[in-house]
């Protein structure tokens, strides 16, 4: 394909998008129609996607348009590229510009910043002077981060092991398992560090937040809302910590026992019904629900979906989780509650509040990971009876 054909590609995807559809079954659907794109060309045409979406109304006011050719125009001005190379109506490019495609000014400091209008008061009150800053972050592509996996490899050995595969990656500062890939990311899901389980993908911040827990040998770990399974692995990680996973919504474990027995760690799943007979934990971690804006940069669709009354609505279920957790800490366990948001309503809001109903538990850490800092936004207290 021609970088115009690929351009128009991304075109007719985004409208897919904008018109409802979600970003994975549009970006498919055109990859099964789709026979005659490489790898390379589909690789293009899902960057073009997600970087229109990340960039949703700045890319619509410098192209013209709230629509996928609007968007795609915009890219091209804002990589400060002239669009009239791509849109010449030649060999499946776009159709030639137009009056209607000409660039507008921003109208306000959240269009500029690619933030919801209704979302940017909150989101300034949040991170006060870092809000521009972390509004950047988020128009940008985020960063590729590995989990060394301690039971069976170091930080340097996975480095080498990497190196060895054409995958360069560097020690993060987030914590002393995160790696950051500088090059070859597309080379990971078929390397051998990856497969061998000798590597995760996991975001530093992520692994930050498990690391921040004070874990030791003989200590009942529960991960209660464990999703896919990422921290559960993490916890696991650590010599004679008992892992256990639980969610709501147990498919979204399935695949938890094969990434164990890869990374040669145990993890016992437990359904919604057993956590109680199992309790209580020395540590319960909850990475709850939340508005993911700490990780919009990988998923910039869910900045675009989120509204005022869903935001309330995750508030309500943050502050029920948190509270169903404290019944499964024992008497001198620690109830740690986590986010990927830069929220301050469902970060230190929902802690504070939790105190006020439970006056016989006291908040003894707080830490904010910001998207300023290279990872996802996330943030974390500990609380103790």
């Amino acid at each position: 394909m021609t970088p115009a054909a690929r351009v128009q590609a991304s075109i007719e995807i985004l409208d897919q998008i904008l018109a409802g559809a979600p970003v994975e079954k549009a970006l498919t659907g055109w990859a099964r129609r789709s026979r005659f794109a490489g790898s390379k060309d589909r690789a293009a045409v899902r960057d073009h996607v997600f970087q229109a979406l990340r960039c949703k109304r700045s890319f619509a006011a410098l192209g013209g348009s709230d629509t996928g050719r609007g968007l795609m125009i915009g890219a091209l001005r804002a990589a400060d590229e002239a669009p009239e190379t791509m849109f010449t109506g030649e060999r499946h490019a776009p159709e030639p510009l137009v009056e209607a495609d000409a660039p507008r000014a921003f109208q306000s400091d959240a269009e500029r910043c690619d933030i919801p209008e209704w979302l940017w008061p909150r989101f300034q009150a949040s991170l006060g002077d870092q809000a521009e800053a972390a509004a950047q972050v988020l128009q940008s592509r985020a960063p590729v981060h590995l989990r060394a996996n301690l039971a069976k490899t170091g930080l340097a050995e996975a480095i080498v092991s990497l190196a060895a595969e054409g995958i360069s990656a560097e020690a993060h500062p987030a914590c002393d398992t995160a790696l950051e890939v500088t090059e070859g990311a597309r080379k990971i899901a078929q390397s051998r560090a990856y497969n061998e389980g000798l590597v995760e993908l996991q975001d530093a911040a992520s692994q930050a937040v498990v690391e921040a827990l004070e874990l030791r040998p003989g200590l009942r770990v529960l991960d209660y809302c464990a999703g896919g399974g990422g921290k559960s692995l993490a916890l696991a990680a650590h010599q004679g910590v008992q892992v256990y996973a639980h969610d709501v919504n147990t498919g979204r474990m399935r695949d938890l026992p094969a990434r164990a027995k890869r990374a040669g760690v145990r993890v016992t799943c437990l359904a919604p019904d057993e956590v109680a007979r199992h309790a209580p934990f020395d540590i319960v971690l909850t990475d709850a629900p939340c508005s993911g804006s700490g990780s919009w940069r990988r998923a910039p669709a869910g900045k675009w979906a989120l509204t005022e009354e869903g935001l309330g609505a995750l508030n309500d279920l943050q502050s029920e989780i948190i509270s169903k957790a404290a019944h499964l800490v024992g008497p001198s366990g620690v109830l740690a509650y986590a986010t990927c948001s830069m929220l301050d309503c469902e970060n230190g809001a929902i802690i504070d509040k939790f105190r006020q109903d439970n006056p016989d538990w006291t908040d003894t850490f707080r830490k904010t990971w910001q998207v300023t800092h290279g990872a996802d936004g996330f943030f974390l207290a500990h609380l103790t009876r």
